[in-house]
């Protein structure tokens, strides 16, 4: 974070994420889950505090477990990833 003048400026965050292997879910579904992950992540993101997040590269995140009802649609699969991903990032 950046301290100007008694008030906090966000700090930019730049999340890429080279590859996600997703198992068991129709190839159809790819884009659709992938804009949710998106999306949600960047909810998640701009809604924690990230004071103490530093420039730091992680080169793979071991996956945390994601449980999803049976017949999930797109939104709630990247929803529970996005969730995972972030419950693992070091902020």
């Amino acid at each position: 974070m950046v301290m100007r003048a008694g008030k906090m400026q966000p700090s930019r965050i730049e999340f890429v994420i080279d590859e996600l292997v997703l198992h068991g879910f129709a190839p159809g579904d790819r884009h659709a889950i992938a804009d949710a992950v998106q999306s949600h992540l960047e909810g998640l993101l701009a809604a924690a505090p990230t004071a103490s997040a530093q420039d730091c590269s992680i080169d793979r995140q071991a996956p945390q477990p994601v449980t999803l009802a049976p017949g999930a649609r797109a939104g709630a699969i990247g929803s529970g990833i996005a969730q995972a991903i972030h419950g693992g990032l070091p902020l």
